[in-house]
């Protein structure tokens, strides 16, 4: 199947591209290049588009039979810092994208939507008929893409809802502002497993490999059993406590001990997922990675890599962190579009990967 990945340089796409390559696909890749400069080495780079997801136009889409579209603001930081920008994109950009590719006659398209859209749930079990309670703007755009989806399924055209949990593990574009990949980085660089809230909140997590694997299983699986689903991406029995995720960092990184920040809060972002249904749907899907063995993967790598703590609090590994850098220097204005040029020049950072 020849394959629109939008956000391929990311930190899911840039796992994802590979592993379609081994599936047997040709891969396309549409993506902005926000982020490009924070790459710690070599990636699988296939012929990319350069544009931001709310400039395709239908000549973009032309031979295309499968659409995977990651790209977006990533996460609640970034949706709080332009929560406009976040519906124009997130929302609106995808809402043209899928309406452009049903047009061009691409008979898949699957959708990276988020657990973050069930919001604060507590302790019950959530499943992907529970209420969405969605908290945030980067949770709303979420939400509200999958409603303006929705009505474009035809028989022709057949949409696939994806709401991974939350990410961690190692991949090119590592980002330390997840919660197990920056409690792991906290350790290392400060003997502490550091944690900012009460750690009472209910995580699900899931390896961005097995993301990747979710996309690639459902790409090709048979219509009737995917056409309009949301599946909820992860293993069920990877939910977590965060004061339950620093045990785990703590076990990888033994010489750092647990320690709650003075002010530490109540967080009320809280769910616990269900990801029964993938894993039971027939589609070849099932999660390989668990959060102890994923420490440890990140520990490594935080060694391997020897990262100093101002490299891992810094804009390198942190969204929002490098968008506002990229904004404060001006290279790209408020609309969050590159400024004429700037996306030609690399930062010295990029230098150092």
């Amino acid at each position: 199947m020849r394959v629109l990945v939008t956000g391929n340089e990311g930190y899911i796409g840039c796992i994802l591209v590979p592993m379609l390559r081994q599936a047997g696909h040709e891969v396309v890749g549409l993506d902005t290049g926000l982020f490009r400069d924070c790459a710690l080495g070599p990636i699988a780079r296939p012929r990319t588009i350069r544009k931001d997801v709310r400039d395709v136009e239908l000549g973009d889409l032309e031979g295309i039979e499968g659409v995977i579209h990651l790209a977006g603001l990533a996460n609640d930081p970034l949706g709080d810092l332009a929560p406009q920008m976040t519906d124009d994109i997130n929302h609106l950009g995808t809402v043209r994208l899928a309406e452009l590719a049903k047009q061009a006659g691409v008979s898949r398209f699957l959708y990276a939507s988020s657990c973050s859209v069930y919001g604060a749930a507590g302790d019950e079990m959530i499943t992907e008929t529970s209420a969405r309670n969605p908290l945030t703007p980067y949770a709303k755009s979420k939400a509200d893409s999958e409603d303006d989806l929705l009505p474009m399924l035809s028989d022709d055209f057949s949409i696939v809802f994806l709401r991974a949990a939350t990410a961690y593990g190692v991949s090119p574009y590592l980002r330390f502002d997840l919660v197990l990949n920056n409690l792991v980085a906290w350790a290392h660089a400060t003997n502490l497993v550091y944690l900012k809230s009460d750690g009472q909140a209910w995580r699900p997590i899931v390896h961005v490999e097995d993301i990747a694997r979710a996309y690639t299983c459902l790409l090709t699986a048979p219509q009737e059993k995917v056409h309009g689903e949301k599946f909820n991406v992860g293993d069920t029995e990877e939910n977590y406590r965060i004061s339950e995720l620093a045990d785990v960092v703590q076990a990888a990184v033994p010489d750092a001990r647990v320690e709650y920040a003075p002010n530490a809060f109540p967080d009320h972002r809280s769910y616990r997922v269900s990801c029964d249904k993938l894993k039971t749907a027939g589609v070849g899907y099932e999660a390989k990675w668990r959060a102890v063995r994923g420490a440890w993967e990140v520990s490594q790598a935080f060694q391997n890599w020897k990262i100093p703590m101002e490299e891992f609090e810094g804009p390198r590994y942190n969204r929002i962190a490098y968008l506002r850098k990229l904004l404060n220097e001006g290279r790209v204005g408020n609309d969050l579009r590159w400024v004429d040029g700037a996306e030609d020049v690399p930062l010295p950072m990029a230098q150092r990967a």
